[in-house]
């Protein structure tokens, strides 16, 4: 039987009203849904809504020579900026003095029993790196640097601040890797270690210097299609402070999920960025990072 002429409007203006229903309710869940992946940006870096933990990216910008004291400081407002927006690890120390064997430490889980900052002539280095276990997959930027993977100092580049140039087991990777700064640089690589030249890391210049190139520099990295799409994580760190005991510098770490003005009062030390850095690429720990404090937990990464 044939529904009748009543039934079949009544039926027909009913799915009208449930299509009409569901077409607006599209705008409002993709408004919810657009909110709860929100993108990060240089205004806002960290404790983005909806961040994600899924990082494949690790850049590591290390500066030269100044203590905790850069924490509060007139001289360095970018870097506060920094830190009241993200992360910052406020027990955090180098290994050792002088420069060296800390950058040495930072990449290879040892300070492969170097005590002085002789170029890589003096310190020729087989031994597994951060830098060997990503098989090519890496960069380091080197501002200043005269040639690729350049083992002689020379103006404002200092080969010790440059570890990637010490491991002889890296061949022809390092020349193509190790590179001079450009003025467009890309993190499209798993790990991105990037070295200012010796004015603008603060050791041959002040902190105001050093803070003014930062705040140049850092955005470059949260405006990368890998910040913006939540896959990178940014560290910041000092390869050692001016020579006391305690060797405490601060080390400010920006990513998504982040949460903003985090403090982080646990003991933590270079072998703790690597083992954090490897742990994000899915590589083994080496050396001294094998027993290192991790920073994942501590910093929602």
């Amino acid at each position: 039987m044939r529904p009748s002429s009543a039934l079949r409007a009544t039926l027909l203006a009913g799915a009208a009203l449930v299509v009409t229903t569901a077409l607006m309710a599209l705008p409002a869940s993709a408004t919810r849904a657009r909110a709860a992946r929100a993108t990060p940006t240089p205004v806002r870096p960290c404790g983005v809504p909806g961040a994600t933990t899924a990082y494949q990216h690790v850049v590591w910008i290390v500066l030269e020579n100044v203590g905790y004291g850069v924490v509060g400081s007139s001289q360095a407002p970018y870097l506060n900026h920094l830190i009241a927006q993200c992360g910052l690890a406020t027990n955090y120390h180098g290994t050792t003095h002088p420069s060296l064997p800390n950058y040495i430490a930072l990449t290879s889980g040892s300070a492969q029993g170097i005590s002085d900052d002789n170029d890589p002539a003096s310190h020729p280095l087989s031994v597994p790196s951060i830098f060997s276990q990503l098989r090519g997959k890496w960069r380091s930027y080197v501002e200043s640097m005269p040639t690729p993977c350049d083992k002689v100092s020379a103006g404002e580049y200092a080969a010790k601040h440059n570890p990637a140039a010490y491991y002889t087991n890296l061949r022809s990777t390092c020349a193509r890797n190790d590179v001079a700064l450009p003025t467009h640089p890309t993190f499209s690589a798993p790990f991105t270690f990037v070295t200012p030249n010796l004015c603008h890391d603060m050791h041959d210049c002040s902190v105001g210097a050093g803070d003014a190139w930062m705040r140049t520099f850092v955005p470059k990295v949260l405006s990368s299609p890998q910040y913006r799409a939540g896959s990178l994580v940014l560290a910041i760190t000092f390869d050692e402070n001016t020579s006391d005991s305690s060797n405490r510098v601060p080390t400010i770490v920006v990513a998504p999920s982040v949460p903003r003005g985090l403090k982080v009062g646990a003991h933590l030390d270079h072998y703790s960025l690597l083992r954090t850095t490897e742990q994000l690429l899915g590589l083994t720990p080496l050396a001294g990072a094998r027993t290192a404090a991790t920073m994942l937990r501590p910093f929602h990464l």
